[in-house]
């Protein structure tokens, strides 16, 4: 596919993803009491061990774009505390592909490297921007929104942190192409042929 129809083919996808995916805006509901105990657990088993999380210590290097969340069913002492992390990795000309958290914003502090980062508002206005360590950049709750490493020699980190102990993700490409949503509906939403779309499907069925 020539540069040209990938551009605007990546154009005509940012402009119909808000009639194609459904922003959810639900937050974490309150909580009645300090902190929400397991069912598998009773209070006089909690510890100070059951508020620290120590999966991040072996953390590796990674090679491809990677993503290590830390969420409620990571670390269970985050139900009920409207609090989640993530430590995001950007091996050199990696991006993390346009994707909704539907249930929280998003703050990300960049650690290492730098990245291109940007959302796209719900008037279809795109805010990007270049972000080097130690900046921090906010992706608002429910937007479309990526990250990209655009130095191929150099490898970049971030922490994220969200407003929600499950935030959720969904990748747009996912979404819209590695499913069994009709080739001909895609083709006529994207103003593209059949083939471009099964091209489409087929590399991201090679993704994990």
């Amino acid at each position: 596919m020539a540069p040209t129809n990938s551009l605007k083919l990546f154009s005509l996808l940012i402009s119909s993803l808000f009639s194609i995916i459904k922003i959810t805006m639900a937050g974490d509901p309150d909580i009645l009491t300090d902190f929400v105990i397991p069912p598998n657990l009773s209070a006089s088993n909690i510890t100070g061990s059951f508020f620290t999380y120590t999966g991040l210590r072996t953390i590796s290097t990674a090679s491809t774009f990677n993503v290590t969340k830390v969420s409620m069913s990571e670390f269970a002492a985050l139900n009920g505390q409207s609090i989640s992390y993530a430590v995001l990795q950007y091996p050199g000309g990696t991006a993390n592909p346009p994707h909704v958290h539907p249930r929280s914003a998003e703050l990300l502090l960049l650690i290492q490297g730098s990245l291109e980062v940007g959302f796209v508002d719900t008037t279809n206005k795109l805010y990007t921007q270049t972000i080097e360590a130690g900046d921090i950049f906010v992706f608002p709750k429910g937007l479309v929104h990526f990250q990209y490493n655009a130095d191929s020699n150099t490898f970049a980190a971030a922490l994220s942190a969200f407003g929600s102990a499950n935030a959720g993700t969904s990748s747009v490409p996912k979404a819209l192409f590695a499913n069994d949503i009709d080739d001909d509906a895609l083709a006529v939403s994207f103003m593209t042929d059949v083939a471009t779309i099964q091209k489409l499907k087929a590399g991201l069925a090679s993704k994990p």
